[in-house]
């Protein structure tokens, strides 16, 4: 994919991608994604919701074609949640936006969705496997204790193993740097059963985001802080889901109010493995809480716009 545009914040460059316009009132939505992925894994989705929506995903800092910071802290929350800010403010100044993300880009767009000012510049929120990292200290020191919660505990340690590897200074980006980038996409079809395109970054991409981990699981699960929502909250499950299991969201309807869950027989990279059922969720999501009548879910193609 080629930007459409670029968003500077302070030395940061973001790479901004952009499928269909928000004339005629069409409601904006912005998809992040997650680790070790660049906005490429959004495109057969936004393809699907461009009819329909102005669509916007972004490279975030460290991925795809958007700058890379030079320390670990330039990695935290507070920063990911900033740079959203200002693509807001670059392709819907002024209005609402319907905010989607995956993985990381859910874990990190939980901030925005918890917290003042951000969260009242949120029409509704789409989560797919990414957690609050808030809310899964909360749960770690609910579920640390003898009996059933304990065995909980323990299966959701078993499937975060790669956590407390990214915690070594040297050892995953000399991974990803030595074999893991050139076999992505043999690792994604071994794994998921998902054919992936190549991707000229995907190295730096799962180097450079090691540091996501870094800068920020750590301190926030150890440190948790309430995060309540109070935007509307989708939260789609895939049921087959290798690193996050269904009951890390148990009660989570305690920070959101108003919470639906959608539950899909898929696994992680679900983006990937089924488009139709992910966009045709986030499209009758946003169009209730978009004030107009709902709507099936476009598959005409969309290119992102040319500038």
């Amino acid at each position: 994919m080629t930007p459409t545009r670029s968003v500077t914040r302070g030395d940061i460059q973001l790479a901004v991608y952009e499928w269909g316009t928000a004339a005629d009132g069409k409601p904006t939505v912005v998809l992040v994604h997650g680790y070790p992925d660049s906005a490429q894994v959004w495109e057969a989705i936004a393809e699907r919701l461009a009819a329909q929506f102005h669509v916007v995903a972004y490279d975030v800092r460290g991925a795809g074609q958007s700058s890379v910071p030079k320390r670990i802290r330039d990695y935290r929350i507070l920063e990911l949640m900033a740079d959203l800010a200002a693509v807001f403010d670059a392709v819907a100044p002024g209005r609402k936006v319907h905010l989607v993300g995956h993985d990381w880009g859910s874990i990190q767009s939980w901030e925005s969705v918890t917290l003042s000012p951000m969260r009242d510049r949120i029409a509704s929120y789409t989560s797919i496997s990414g957690p609050s990292l808030d809310h899964v200290g909360y749960w770690l020191r609910a579920h640390a204790k003898p009996g059933w919660k304990g065995q909980q505990l323990l299966r959701q340690l078993g499937r975060s193993w790669y956590i407390l590897m990214f915690q070594l200074p040297v050892v995953a980006p000399a991974a990803w740097s030595l074999a893991l980038g050139r076999s992505w996409a043999r690792i994604m079809k071994t794994m998921e059963g998902t054919v992936i395109d190549a991707s000229s970054t995907q190295t730096a991409d799962g180097r450079n985001g090691v540091n996501l981990y870094r800068a920020n699981v750590l301190p926030r699960l150890l440190r948790p802080e309430p995060r309540h929502a109070i935007a509307p909250v989708q939260l789609i499950i895939p049921m087959r889901d290798r690193f996050v299991s269904p009951e890390l969201y148990e009660g989570l309807s305690h920070w959101v109010p108003n919470l639906r869950r959608r539950a899909i027989d898929a696994g992680h990279w679900l983006l990937l493995s089924h488009p139709d059922k992910v966009a045709r969720c986030i499209a009758e999501w946003v169009d209730e809480h978009a004030g107009r009548p709902a709507a099936v879910s476009a598959k005409r193609p969309a290119r992102p716009n040319a500038r």
